[in-house]
Order: C-alpha cells, then sequence, then structure tokens
C-alpha cells in the first residue's frame, strides 16, 4: 500500500526515540532513574481542580458532549479578559480560539496559512513538532540558526524570506533551548513581517514561567495587533492539564472564521472537561500558578549553579523547562546521551534533535528538561556527569 512521502519524510518524534531507548536499556541499580527528556508535568492538577472537574463529570451533562469548534464561550471570555490584562493590551473574545492543546493551535493557524510548496521560518533549535508539521504537509521549514547567543537575528531572518515565505514563527521562553527573547526583538520580528505581509506567530506556551513579571511583550496594544500577530497558548502547563488537550489562539475574527474549518474537520471542538478546568483555573489557581513559577524558577537557579561547577560543561540557555547544554566529549549527542543513560541512569535528547541533519550549532549539545526533578535532583546530575565517561 502506498505511503505519503512527506509524511515518510518527516523525522520520529524524538520523544518516542528518547523512550525506546529506555526501554533496551538496563539501568544501574545503584541510580535512581532521572528523566530529564520530557517537558511535561508529571504530577496531576492540584486537587482542588481535580475536585472540581469531578463534580462536572457527575453534575454537568454539558462536558460530556460536543461544543462550539472554537471553544466553550466562558473560556474563551475569560483568556481575551486574561490576556489583555497581562499584556495591557485588548483581546475580544471573538478573537480567541480553544484548541485540543497548544499543538493543534499551531497546526491549525498553519493551515490558514501555508500550502505545499510555501516557507516558513524557525529560528533553529527549533520545536520539532512545529518543524515535522510543516514538513508532512510540504510545507519547507526554513532554518534560522540562532548562533552562540540561541537569539534569533532579524536580520538574518529577512535575508531568508521568499515570496513562498508565509509567516515567522518564534518560541518564548524557548523551547528548546529556555531562552528568552527580549521585548524589542520580538518587536523588532513583529515590524520584519509587517513590512513584507506575513504573518509573525509567537508560541508562549510556557509564558507563566517566565523569569520577568509582567508583559514579556507589547505586541498586543498595537489597536490592529491581530494584523500580523498570532498569539499561542497552552493551558497544559499551567494547570497540569497535558492528558486534558487544552490550547488557544488569540488571532483576527477573520482567521478564526477560516480556523473553525479545520477544527470542525479535526478535533471538532477541545474537550469539554479539559475547557471547563482551564476557566477554573483561570478564575481560581492565580496563586498556585505563582507559587509553580517560584518553584520553577528555583530550579533554574540550581541548574545554573549545577554548570557553574562542572567543568567543561557550559550553560548556553537555561529559563522555563529547559537548560541547552555544550558537552565535553569529543562525540555526537545520541552517544552521549545513551551513555549517560546506561551509565548513570539519566534520560536526556541530543540538541540534534531540534536542529536539521548536519547543524553544527545543535551537534555538541544536550537539551535538559527540569520540569520533574527538584532541587535535590539536579543536585545529583554534578555526580553524574562528572562520572560520565565515552573511553573506548
Amino acid at each position: 500500500m502506498p505511503l505519503n512521502p512527506d509524511i515518510l519524510a518527516t523525522d520520529t518524534p524524538a520523544i518516542m526515540q528518547a523512550y525506546r531507548w529506555l526501554d533496551a536499556a538496563t539501568l544501574p541499580e545503584d541510580k535512581p532513574f532521572l528523566n530529564v527528556s520530557q517537558a511535561a508535568p508529571a504530577l496531576p492538577p492540584p486537587e482542588p481542580l481535580r475536585q472540581h472537574m469531578a463534580e462536572l463529570v457527575l453534575s454537568d451533562t454539558s462536558a460530556h458532549l460536543y461544543g462550539p469548534d472554537l471553544g466553550h464561550p466562558p473560556l474563551r471570555a475569560a483568556l481575551a479578559a486574561n490576556i489583555s490584562a497581562h499584556y495591557g493590551g485588548g483581546v475580544a473574545p471573538d478573537q480567541i480560539a480553544i484548541t485540543a492543546g497548544c499543538n493543534q493551535a499551531y497546526t491549525a493557524v498553519i493551515a490558514t496559512l501555508a500550502q505545499a510548496g510555501d516557507e516558513v521560518i524557525i529560528p533553529t533549535p527549533w520545536y520539532f513538532n512545529h518543524q515535522m508539521w510543516l514538513t508532512m504537509n510540504g510545507i519547507r521549514p526554513v532554518p534560522l540558526p540562532c548562533g552562540a547567543s540561541l537569539m534569533p537575528d532579524p536580520d538574518e531572518a529577512a535575508a531568508l524570506i521568499t515570496e513562498r515565505t508565509r509567516a515567522i514563527v518564534l518560541v518564548t521562553p524557548n523551547n528548546p533551548t529556555g531562552q528568552e527573547y527580549p521585548a524589542d526583538l520580538i518587536r523588532a520580528f513583529h515590524a520584519l513581517a509587517q513590512r513584507h505581509g506575513i504573518a509573525l506567530i509567537v508560541d508562549e506556551t510556557y509564558r507563566d514561567f517566565h523569569a520577568a513579571s509582567g508583559a514579556p511583550h507589547d505586541l498586543f496594544t498595537d489597536p490592529d495587533w491581530a494584523e500580523t500577530f498570532i498569539h499561542l497558548y497552552s493551558f497544559s502547563k499551567a494547570y497540569r492539564l497535558t492528558g486534558h488537550r487544552v490550547g488557544a489562539i488569540a488571532t483576527s475574527e477573520a482567521r478564526l472564521v477560516e480556523v473553525e474549518k479545520y477544527l470542525d474537520s479535526t478535533t471538532i471542538c477541545a474537550p469539554q472537561l479539559g475547557q471547563r478546568a482551564a476557566l477554573w483555573g483561570l478564575e481560581n489557581l492565580g496563586q498556585w500558578v505563582a507559587g509553580e513559577r517560584a518553584e520553577i524558577l528555583d530550579r533554574r537557579a540550581a541548574m545554573t549553579e549545577l554548570f557553574d561547577a562542572l567543568p567543561g560543561w557550559h550553560l548556553r540557555g537555561c529559563g522555563a523547562y529547559f537548560a541547552f547544554v555544550d558537552y565535553p566529549f569529543d562525540a555526537d549527542g545520541e552517544t552521549v546521551a545513551k551513555a549517560l543513560l546506561h551509565q548513570q541512569s539519566v534520560l536526556s535528547l541530543p540538541g540534534a534533535m531540534f536542529a536539521p541533519k548536519g547543524d553544527l550549532g545543535a551537534a555538541r549539545s544536550l537539551r535538559l528538561a527540569f520540569a520533574n526533578i527538584d532541587r535535590t535532583q539536579i543536585g545529583q546530575l554534578h555526580d553524574r556527569f562528572s562520572a560520565l565517561s565515552l573511553a573506548p
């Protein structure tokens, strides 16, 4: 039977590759397993939210039915108000769509922007699912190498724009590097997109764990923000709702008319229980999220301390759930990651999984996600990394 060549050309998901390594590994019994491969909370939602969800299951019939394609109206209104307050701009409920996770938010937006043969510029190292979706749809991902700073350069992006370019995608705080893009850098990319009549997609899945308080950029303050800027968000990280798949898009009403076609042809609507949980979270869990942010920022500080004390290792980026590090071995990332797993019971991802083949900027790097290890476990990484050997 035939197979779509665009699917065949798409890389295997990185997390799935890493878990296959784990399935095949025999780990040292004296070293408890540390998983720094996946950037998703391993704990369930907080108990008050779970209690609310349990009550919904029993008492809210609508939580079990189809809802509007573009999302639960009270959640759309609450998120519009939340974004407006956080960024100091004006976002209307009719400019919000709720999706089955932020990955679907991205795929829905791309479906409205580009077709096979078009191009989308993505800074590298990139979030692999962004690149995968483009490839499997015959859309060319155009890498924008970020260099040693792991910051994308608008001037270098400008040189990549062609008549087929439809969008530039930024992720901040960044997955996989952890870098937080300054407001003036985001504004410069917005100006570039405006000049060329293309979209600027900004994925802020990890907004709630930004090191700076207040608005990370000012794009929503423009009265006509929706003409160029498309904002993506996820409730999964803030409220630990990963399994309930709740993401969001903020864009123009006109674009949401087209997004609705995509959603109706895929999930129809995001899961109703998850949407109501996200609404309750927005209304009741502000202080709890602040505590989660403080914990993640403390882990970020612990990661910085760790690599300050590790000779030969270099911390290139650190923020949100992520650290992006260079290692002191003359070996490719997959070799180092597998050695770290087999010798030290640490599951990590090679930096090369987040870049095009042959990209030297990620070839000697690892991405470490610290969402599920605490400060004590981060401290244990010092001895694990120090003991790692790649001797023949």
